[in-house]
């Protein structure tokens, strides 16, 4: 059996490519699947448990068909789907993780992420973290009606995009001084993310010894995934059909 990891497949209506390639994959890791950790940005917006969107709907009742063939599911918020709570738990069947998180992923304590926090030379992001993970500031947008939380993600996804376009690209990856600090912290040798778009394995030392940062890679042209095993880590990739 394999445990699996994916992140950042960024699911919506408009890329229906990416969800039949989500579906497809799932399908084929059903028989061999001894868990599967999605590390954050599974759908590209999530704008509250109570969304009407039929796509988001259709893709947590797929979700829930795992579940129910008994293939424990883990799910870590992102930076765009914050607003993911105990309803959508619930109706998926998913285990919310906080971030970050040890697993014991066999015998190894490994450490899990999302990863935006680690890209710590982004000042305007991280000050945007700390505002959207407040529960005063979710609950008034959760207050909003469905129209009016739509109206605001739209307009925070294209502030997003002008704003990264302007900034020097390693502004947008993780802090190495950070990562070996957070690792150190947890007093692991393993840490797995998603977010920076930059799928790799990274050598590096922490803890006085040597240790791994595995990043995992987006959802687009290809498909991503760590698939581990007690014997095996492979980082992989496929190409996307339609995309």
């Amino acid at each position: 059996m394999t445990t699996y990891f994916i992140s950042d497949l960024h699911l919506h209506d408009t890329r229906p490519a990416i969800t039949r390639a989500f579906f497809n994959w799932l399908d084929a890791i059903s028989g061999h699947c001894a868990a599967l950790y999605i590390l954050g940005d599974l759908f590209e917006v999530w704008i509250g448990d109570d969304d009407d969107n039929p796509e988001h709907r259709r893709i947590v009742e797929r979700l829930r068909q795992l579940r129910q063939a008994d293939i424990p599911l883990y799910v870590m918020h992102g930076n765009r789907d914050f607003l993911l709570g105990p309803a959508f738990a619930a109706a998926s069947g998913a285990e919310l993780l906080d971030d970050p998180t040890v697993i014991d992923l066999y015998g190894e304590p490994v450490l899990l992420m999302h990863g935006d926090s680690l890209c710590t030379r982004d000042h305007d992001y991280m000050a945007f973290r700390r505002q959207a993970r407040s529960p005063d500031w979710q609950a008034q947008l959760l207050a909003k009606p469905l129209a009016e939380r739509r109206a605001i993600a739209a307009a925070l996804r294209e502030q997003s995009r002008s704003m990264n376009s302007l900034k020097a690209e390693d502004i947008m990856d993780v802090t190495p001084a950070e990562v070996v600090k957070v690792m150190e912290a947890h007093g692991v040798q393993t840490l797995i993310h998603g977010h920076t778009h930059r799928p790799q394995r990274h050598h590096l030392s922490a803890n006085g010894a040597a240790a791994e940062r595995i990043v995992l890679g987006d959802w687009g042209p290809q498909g991503w995934c760590l698939a581990v095993s007690p014997t095996r880590r492979e980082l992989s990739s496929w190409p996307l059909a339609g995309e």
